[in-house]
């Protein structure tokens, strides 16, 4: 998705230490899947598609601070995902490099994201679970309970 000249605006008047940073993070995000799209919301970049995405927390100062408001929900297993309520999740970068390794996971984040929302309705991927190890009956399930 092209950039958003709203956004590019309030990058001009962004003044914080780790723009750098977020504006990394603002590549990655917008060239891991087409669908995505920006704006400004909350009076902050927000990522969107089929819904709210993730926000940048404009004052951090220490890190680039994105906030994934359904983070809890999204399928798959994402580790640099920072939080253990039931719905949002944070990631935190601190430099330009630490985005940049962060590359691969924060796609992977993106497409599960677009993948989970274009879904038809009912038809939603649920979160990856590790799978059972085998029981001493050689089921994964274990024995029946009779």
């Amino acid at each position: 998705m092209p950039r958003r000249k709203e956004v590019d605006d309030w990058f001009e008047r962004y003044d914080n230490p780790m723009k750098a940073v977020v504006l990394r993070v603002r590549e990655i995000v917008l060239a891991a899947d087409p669908r995505i799209d920006e704006c400004i919301k909350w009076q902050a970049p927000t990522f969107t598609f089929e819904g709210n995405l993730a926000s940048f927390y404009p004052k951090s100062k220490q890190h680039a601070s994105l906030m994934f408001h359904l983070g809890a929900r999204i399928p798959g297993n994402h580790p640099r995902l920072e939080g253990s309520g039931d719905t949002s999740r944070v990631l935190k970068l601190a430099s330009v490099a630490e985005a940049n390794a962060a590359r691969r996971d924060l796609e992977r984040i993106v497409r599960a994201w677009c993948q989970w929302r274009a879904a038809p309705e009912g038809k939603v991927a649920p979160a990856r679970r590790k799978r059972a190890a085998p029981s001493a009956t050689g089921s994964r399930r274990g024995r029946r309970r009779r």
